[in-house]
This record gives C-alpha cells, sequence and structure tokens, in this order.
C-alpha cells in the first residue's frame, strides 16, 4: 500500500477517529503486525500536540501461554500497578486508539472456561474505573491487515497478496481518500439524517422477520434515541468511534424482547469462529442458543454474567453497504457488523439516552439499559428482512424492506 495513502489512513484514524486534542494523552492498542503503520499513527498524534502517546502491544500466542500456564488465581488478580494504572486514565482521561489486526482463529484451542472464569473475577475490580469514564472518552477502534487474517480473508492468495488486498478493502471501505475528512463529514451527516428521521417516529418496538425463519420483537427505552456515526463526549469533544461504520443503532430496553433470531454471517468471539446460530428469546433473555459450530463457546458468552443474556444493541444497515457490496466476508465484527442489520448481547450505551450528559450511569441503566461485562454484536441483516416499528401512538411504520431502507 502506498505511504501517501497509509499516511492519509493515519491521520483519519488520529484527527477524524479520536480526534486527539492539544495537550491529551494517548493510548494506543496494538498487535504485532503493522508496526510501520502504528508509528504513523503516534506520529499523527504528536502532529494533533498530544502530550504523550503510549503504546501497548498485543500477541494472540503469547495471550494463549498466559492462559495455558498461570494459574486461575493469577489471572483472576488485578495487582496494584494495574489499578494505579487505571486511576492515571480516570484522572487525566486520554483517548483510546485501537487497532486490530488479529487472527480470526489465533485463540483456538485455549482454555475458554478458565479464560472467562478469570475475567469474572477480575471485571468487579475493573469495573469501577471504566463506569468512570464512560462517555468521557474518545476512542476510536480502526484495523490493518495481519498475514493470518488476511489469509483467512483470501485463501486461495499468496500471502503477500492477500494482505494488500486485505489492505485496499480496509482503506477502502473505510472512505480513505485524498480527502478523507470531508468524506467522513458528508457521511456523518447522513447518518445523522437518518437517526433523526428515526428519533422522529417514537418507536416503541422494533420487529424483525426473514425467510431464515427469524421472527423477533424488541422492546425500545422511551428516553432512548438512535445515533450513528460521529458521538460527542462529556468533554463535548466530537469523535468517530469506530472506522469504517454504516450503522445506526439504539440500545433497547432490558428485559423486551421476544421471538427468535438467526444470524446470517460467523461471529469471530475470543480468536474463534461461532457459525450459523440462533438465539430464542422469552422475557427479553436468551433461552436457548445453538450453533452448528462453536456452540459451546456461544453458550459461554451469554453465561459471562446476568447481563450477558441480554440485548445490548439494535443496530440497521441496509444491504447496500460498501462492506456488504465488497462481497467480503472479513471474519472481524468491526467490519462485518457493517455490513449488514446486527444485535448485540451484554452491555447497552448509556449514551443512546436522550440528554445522558446530564445523567449519571445509573441513572441511564434504571431507565433500561442493560449492563454486563460483555458487548458481543452478531449479524442479522439479509436481503429479505424486513423490520416494522410500532410507534407509542399505535403506528406501525415500515424501516427496512428487503434488506434495506424504507424511508
Amino acid at each position: 500500500m502506498k505511504k501517501t495513502v497509509l499516511r492519509e489512513y493515519a491521520k483519519l484514524i488520529v484527527r477524524c477517529g479520536a480526534n486527539v486534542q492539544k495537550g491529551q494523552e494517548v493510548m494506543i492498542y496494538a498487535d504485532l503486525d503493522q508496526p510501520e503503520f502504528v508509528q504513523l499513527v503516534v506520529e499523527e498524534a504528536y502532529k494533533a500536540k498530544a502530550a504523550k502517546v503510549m503504546v501497548e502491544w498485543n500477541y494472540q500466542p503469547l495471550a494463549k501461554l498466559h492462559v495455558r500456564y498461570q494459574s486461575l488465581k493469577t489471572l483472576g488478580t488485578v495487582p496494584e500497578w494495574q489499578k494505579a494504572r487505571r486511576q492515571h486514565m480516570v484522572d487525566t482521561v486520554p483517548c483510546r486508539i485501537h487497532i486490530i489486526s488479529e487472527d480470526p482463529d489465533g485463540l483456538k484451542g485455549m482454555n475458554m472456561a478458565k479464560l472467562a472464569k478469570s475475567r469474572q473475577m477480575t471485571y468487579p475490580i475493573l469495573k469501577p474505573y471504566s463506569d468512570q469514564l464512560e462517555g468521557r472518552q474518545q476512542w476510536c477502534i480502526a484495523a490493518v491487515p495481519g498475514k493470518a487474517w488476511a489469509k483467512k480473508v483470501f485463501p486461495g492468495e499468496r500471502t503477500s497478496v492477500a494482505v494488500e488486498k486485505l489492505w485496499q478493502a480496509i482503506v477502502s471501505t473505510s472512505r480513505v481518500n485524498e480527502d478523507s475528512l470531508k468524506a467522513w463529514e458528508a457521511h456523518n451527516a447522513n447518518l445523522r439524517k437518518r437517526c433523526e428521521y428515526l428519533n422522529s417516529l417514537g418507536i416503541a418496538e422494533l420487529h424483525y422477520t426473514a425467510d431464515n425463519g427469524t421472527d423477533l420483537t424488541v422492546g425500545m427505552i422511551p428516553e432512548a434515541m438512535f445515533c450513528g456515526g460521529a458521538e460527542v463526549s462529556r468533554q463535548n469533544i466530537v469523535f468517530n468511534p469506530n472506522i469504517p461504520t454504516e450503522e445506526c443503532f439504539v440500545s433497547p430496553m432490558r428485559g423486551k424482547a421476544e421471538g427468535i433470531v438467526y444470524s446470517t454471517k460467523p461471529l469471530c468471539y475470543q480468536g474463534q469462529i461461532i457459525d450459523k446460530f440462533y438465539f430464542r428469546f422469552e422475557g427479553g433473555k436468551v433461552v436457548e442458543a445453538k450453533a452448528e459450530q462453536g456452540e459451546e463457546l456461544l453458550n459461554t458468552l451469554i453465561s459471562m454474567d446476568e447481563g450477558a443474556a441480554y440485548l445490548g444493541e439494535c443496530a440497521l444497515v441496509p444491504q447496500e453497504s460498501p462492506i456488504n457490496q465488497s462481497g467480503l466476508l472479513f471474519y472481524n465484527t468491526l467490519f462485518d457488523e457493517n455490513a449488514a442489520c446486527h444485535l448485540a448481547v451484554g452491555m447497552g450505551f448509556a449514551d443512546t439516552i436522550r440528554d445522558h450528559h446530564n445523567k449519571t450511569l445509573e441513572e441511564c441503566r434504571k431507565l433500561g439499559i442493560n449492563d454486563s461485562m460483555v458487548h458481543e454484536d452478531f449479524m442479522i441483516g439479509c436481503d429479505s428482512m424486513n423490520i416494522d416499528a410500532k410507534t407509542f401512538d399505535g403506528k406501525v411504520v415500515p424501516i427496512f424492506r428487503n434488506g434495506t431502507w424504507a424511508f
């Protein structure tokens, strides 16, 4: 990939994604696959007048070794220096940039039960820190190719060719061009108009149907609103948390979901693939989960805590999304979720509550926002997807027809 394109992409992530502010600290989390690109992002952050940029590297083989050889007690312990680090983040509010490239099968064979238990042990300790940062941070997730990931997406190509093709797919769907900031300004405006219309309806329920058997009704929170594209932090800083993004999303009412929904794309969770699965909901909770591949892992996911079996997000994405039109299955949720309508089990988003900046996190959760240690998107959109909105005044308004917007 040309260096000029990579520099433009790095600039997009820093300026439009995280929107790094003068004097702000920046935390970058990245895999080892593209250190040269991470260097470009660090440089762009400093050009944006960041006070300090820190990089934390991830490497899946090491993660497997840690889980294999550390005791559960050690894995589930949060040392004092980690608590001090989290407190530092609460005090200074650095922006976060996640540059992902992991192998979709990179954690295959890991003891997932041990990992899940260790996360359940550490979560109550770490949760107070993350709750204090809720809505205050800018953050951005973007992607670069990893060799194993590229070969998964383009299995018939030489590794070098696969990596280049994945680069092309990433920068294309991320709207990287000669004036990426202007392109994202127009894209955000379009998503904002979609959300404004949806929010004008007063939606009480969404009813999903498709010819694969999906028939699901999800209740909405009266105070909730659809969001999409750019967001605004409590410090009044505009940022784009996902590059790319094509969704208009809302957090539904915890406890209000009835029916069955079928996945339409594989889900990559904890470095493993879950495929051809469905959830059946009663009283808002998953009461049955079946999968042709990864069923044990799927049930581990919805058992992580009480909130993991409830919905945290409903997202609308038309079939003409550039990511869907690429014809590629990315095996990466950042991209695949933006190719199709999707739901998420687990944590809901407090910033989908109207006037959330003037409410506490607890107040938002009391209104119906689900709380959980997990948030996992799964794709349900297809060419036959129809979605109707039932409004609080009793009207039925078509939202999606045959996989795309009905308005």
